[in-house]
Parts: structure tokens; C-alpha cells; sequence
């Protein structure tokens, strides 16, 4: 895939990135991985990032995320696939190496380990993990890689396989000045936790569509929601937010980490496999686990 079809790919509708799944012992569960990747195919998922921070990329080793990325690729049938790099500008060279030979169409390029860098640092960043590949590239503006606009027109000046610019920064003025002045240079996707909280205010910015984590273990709902945003049916969006959405932060939000947490109890909660998350991260309680199920029960 070149990196402009898989511009023209990612825009054309809903993402998401399935989590990762796991045995009891925390080693890679490759049969459940596959039927997951085989089953979410059927829901017509845009481009699936794999793995991405939902597919816990930041737990996994350099060879572990190229081989779930060539799991994913193969499993995947029609569907795109963008694998992750991450960490320093060495490691996150060769994590984007690693995932085209793997098969990916393009690259994630998730923030940089710790450190807070000036713009200078982060174009250069940028600009070694574009050079590395010849796939496209979708650069996600968050904690502590925040691009401006002028950093991304300089970008995209070196750098024609940089296709993308995913935000889960959360300033809606710094994407509109963005959007505003790269216009289709990128195509812009929305990377906020939960995204669909922030959908109808990035919409309006110029982010049309977004990566959906619930489509993991709900990709029918994820693909309602997303179809009223794009027809401006707000009856129904705001019928989903306060029967779903809206519950499922208010359990999010009760502790640290449970964005990733709450997503693989989901697939488990409707009788898929997913799996624990691997440490520093923590499952959801027994009766946190049963209020899920009950919030799925009722909006199903």
C-alpha cells in the first residue's frame, strides 16, 4: 500500500486497535489474537492499528509488536494494517523497520519514552522514522510529542510518506490552526481516550473520523455512533453517549490505566477471548467486571 492510499484508506472511515491478547501466564495467546483480528474484519473497521496503545504496545518487546503485527497482517484480510513504533529515536527506527518487513502499510508513531524534547528534537524524531521506512506514516500528537503547525508544514516539506496526524493532546485550537494550515496535506484523525466524548468537537475541527477503542468488544455501536456523527444525527449520538458512553467512563475513570483495562474486559464480558493486561496495568474487580456486563447487556 502506498503512503497515499493509505492516506486516502484511513479517511474513508472508522479505526480502531485491537488490544493484544494474553494467556494467564502473560505470554502471547496467537489462536485468540487471530479470531480476534478474523472477527473484528467483519465489522468494517477503515485501518486497524496493530498493536497500538490499546494493543498494549508499550508492554510488549521489539519482536513481540513485529510479530503481532505480522499476526495481525495476515489475519486481517481486506483491512489495513499500521503497526506501532514508539520509545527513543533508535528503537523507534527500528520498531518502524521491523513492522514493514512484517507487512504493515504504514506506521504508528507513538510518543517518545519520558522525555520532553523542543521541536527541533521532535522533527528530527519524526524525520529518522519517515526516512527508516517507505510506508506511510501517521505521527500521534500526545503527552510529550506535541507538534505545532509550523513543525508539521516542515515535516511534511521533508517528508512525503508522512501522511497523518492523529491528536490526543485534547487542544481543539491547536488542531483547527493545524487543520487549518496543512488543510489535505495529512489526514487528520482524533486519538483522544474514548474518542467519541470529543467526537462532535473535532468533527467540526476538521477531524472526520477516529480511532475507536470499544470497537474492540462493541463494533456495532462503534459503527452506529460513528455513522450518525458523519450524517449529523445528534439524537442519536447523544442517545449513545448517555446510555453508553457516559457509564463507561464513569468506570474508566475510577483507576489509573483502566482506558486499556476496561477494553479487554469488554471482549471478556461478551465471552471473547482477551486475557489479563500485563503489569504495571491491572484488571477491573470481580464487581467492576459485572457492572460492564450489565452496561453491554443493555445497549445491546
Amino acid at each position: 500500500m502506498t503512503p497515499d492510499d493509505l492516506k486516502s484508506a484511513l479517511g474513508s472511515g472508522l479505526l480502531s486497535f485491537p488490544v493484544t491478547t494474553f494467556k494467564p501466564d502473560l505470554g502471547l495467546d496467537e489462536e485468540a489474537y487471530r479470531s480476534h483480528i478474523d472477527w473484528l474484519d467483519g465489522f468494517g473497521a477503515a485501518v486497524l492499528f496493530a498493536p497500538g496503545g490499546t494493543g498494549e504496545l508499550f508492554s510488549l518487546t521489539p519482536d513481540e509488536a513485529t510479530y503481532v503485527t505480522r499476526i495481525a497482517k495476515a489475519s486481517a484480510g481486506r483491512t489495513p494494517i499500521v503497526g506501532g513504533a514508539a520509545y527513543g529515536t533508535a528503537m523507534a527506527v527500528e520498531m518502524a523497520r521491523n513492522a514493514e518487513a512484517a507487512g504493515a502499510d504504514g506506521i504508528l508513531l507513538l510518543p517518545p519514552y519520558l522525555m520532553f524534547a523542543e521541536q527541533e528534537g521532535l522533527i528530527a524524531h519524526v524525520k529518522a522514522v519517515c526516512d527508516a521506512v517507505g510506508i506511510g506514516v501517521v505521527v500521534y500528537n500526545r503527552d510529550n510529542i506535541v507538534l505545532t503547525a509550523e513543525s508539521l508544514l516542515r515535516l511534511t516539506d521533508m517528508c512525503p510518506n508522512l501522511i497523518g496526524f492523529k491528536d490526543g493532546y485534547g487542544e481543539v485550537d491547536r488542531v483547527i490552526e493545524i487543520t487549518t494550515q496543512l488543510q489535505d496535506r495529512l489526514v487528520y484523525i482524533g486519538g483522544m481516550p474514548t474518542h467519541e466524548l470529543y467526537a462532535q468537537a473535532y468533527y467540526s475541527a476538521g477531524v472526520t473520523t477516529y480511532s475507536s477503542a470499544v470497537f474492540n468488544f462493541v463494533p456495532q455501536l462503534a459503527q452506529d455512533f460513528y455513522a450518525a456523527l458523519r450524517k449529523g444525527d445528534k439524537q442519536t449520538t447523544d442517545r449513545i453517549l448517555k446510555e453508553f458512553f457516559f457509564p463507561l467512563v464513569a468506570l474508566r475513570n475510577r483507576k489509573k490505566g483502566y482506558a486499556v483495562s476496561i477494553i479487554k474486559a469488554g471482549l471478556e464480558a461478551i465471552g471473547r477471548r482477551a486475557g489479563p493486561v500485563r503489569p504495571p496495568l491491572t484488571d477491573l474487580s470481580v464487581s467492576e467486571m459485572d457492572e460492564l456486563k450489565a452496561l453491554i447487556a443493555q445497549t445491546s
